[in-house]
């Protein structure tokens, strides 16, 4: 029966490559898992604005913001080890790959203790309200908030490696689902002390950022034990040759994160620090954003699983299939596209049934967002594709020119013309990158780069 069925499946969707085949499975499940996520997602943040006030939610907004930064101080080994494996895998390479593994979680337990360290003695000096423009009487003290966020995502850091190697290995639905649980336990605590305790902003960190941690350690120990078993990192296999490997594809992607930060994650500092905006600012951004990304994670959602087979495709030379994959995400650009124009359009009713309050008001602001929705997904598209061939030198060179222009510009368009000016800096870059992007690419699949367009 079971084969029955799955010859029927295969004779609706057609005799399609067997990548094809998984990254399908990845995109249908991934929408089911992902679905449920989103949904969490927006119920947590009116639940979460309940429990503290709009003000407190954007500190806890802005200073998850700071610590994301660290993220990338991996120097880019999870990107390196993610097209690493991806190789190996494709031509079944098992002992480089337990090597890249072991290396990488090594590698990632140092940094992050020295990040702790670093971070800790230098931050106990710094007046945290004052840099980030937060008043006294609304929160004494940040330090402390700092101090747990910081802990946790050193944790993080660490067992961060297993999502790599689900989505290297075609599982990404995986890693969703992780996410999911994480949200549930978060959503289920929140609203529990909403109920029967004061607000607290210490409470929401602990719980926000100590939960997806607590998830992903059980989620290491779980995989690693069943599906993983062969992945399983072994202390016999660190070796520092194979951090230089990782480290030869893995660093330009860290300028790249870094890059990508300046661009796309300083808004939340950005929004904090310009004063006819401040902290309560960043709430209504993040509320805008939240609503519009609901169109950023179906293109997650479908896109993320090329990134490792358009590596296994390159690897091994299969330009029609990586041809006719860019086309269908282009296909799929159009529909979200449309999706979020709609979404522009019905966004003042959804803001009022959402959150049951006027906290978002401004139609420009939902505007530039549809707008730059548009703009990002589109360089999703290309950006992937390259990071999967691995030929990401122009990238590189557009994120180091489009990080030096975002913030001021920024700055002064958020002065000029409040929260849409600071999105339409994102929108403006994005476009300039989203040209070269996609030139570089077409290069690429008619095997016509050469110079610094093949690197």
């Amino acid at each position: 029966m079971i084969s029955f069925l799955k010859a029927k499946a295969r004779e609706l969707l057609g005799q399609r490559h067997e990548r094809t085949l998984k990254i399908q499975k990845n995109i249908i499940i991934s929408f089911l898992v992902k679905g449920g996520s989103a949904l969490i997602g927006f119920i947590l943040i009116p639940v979460t604005i309940h429990y503290v006030n709009p003000l407190q939610y954007g500190i806890w907004l802005t200073v998850s913001s700071i610590v994301l930064w660290m993220n990338n101080f991996d120097i880019g080994l999870s990107n390196g080890l993610r097209n690493k494996l991806a190789h190996s895998l494709a031509l079944g390479e098992q002992e480089n790959i337990l090597k890249y593994i072991s290396t990488t979680y090594a590698a990632l337990f140092t940094i992050a203790i020295v990040i702790f360290i670093l971070f800790y003695t230098a931050g106990f000096h710094v007046e945290w309200n004052r840099l980030l423009n937060v008043p006294v009487d609304a929160l004494p003290n940040l330090w402390p908030i700092l101090v747990v966020v910081l802990s946790c995502f050193c944790v993080q850091f660490f067992l961060q490696p297993i999502n790599t190697i689900l989505m290297a290995s075609h599982q990404v639905y995986k890693v969703s689902f992780i996410t999911l649980i994480g949200q549930i336990i978060s959503l289920a605590i929140i609203y529990l002390l909403s109920l029967y305790t004061k607000g607290n902003l210490l409470t929401l960190v602990f719980v926000l950022a100590g939960v997806p941690v607590v998830v992903l350690f059980i989620a290491n120990i779980y995989l690693f034990k069943t599906s993983l078993k062969t992945f399983k990192p072994k202390f016999k296999y660190i070796d520092v040759q194979n951090a230089k490997s990782l480290l030869s594809v893995g660093g330009t992607f860290f300028f790249l994160q870094i890059g990508g930060l300046i661009i796309y994650e300083t808004d939340n500092i950005v929004i904090t620090r310009i004063k006819t905006l401040g902290p309560e600012a960043v709430t209504r951004f993040n509320i805008a954003y939240k609503l519009f990304s609901a169109i950023v994670v179906v293109a997650f959602v479908i896109m993320t699983p090329y990134w490792s087979a358009i590596t296994d495709a390159f690897a091994k030379k299969e330009f029609a299939w990586m041809k006719s994959s860019l086309k269908r995400m282009r296909q799929v650009w159009l529909l979200l596209s449309l999706g979020s124009l709609l979404l522009f359009i019905c966004s003042r009713f959804i803001y009022k049934f959402w959150l049951g309050s006027d906290i978002v008001n401004e139609k420009w602001l939902s505007l530039s967002m549809a707008v730059y929705v548009i703009a990002y997904i589109f360089q999703l598209i290309y950006a992937y594709f390259q990071n999967g061939t691995g030929k990401i030198r122009i990238q590189l060179i557009c994120v180091m020119v489009a990080s030096c222009i975002n913030i001021p510009l920024s700055i002064y368009w958020g002065r000029l013309y409040g929260l849409p000016g600071v999105v339409n800096a994102n929108t403006i870059v994005t476009v300039f990158m989203n040209v070269l992007f996609y030139i570089q690419s077409l290069k690429i699949l008619n095997q016509t780069a050469r110079g610094v367009w093949f690197k």
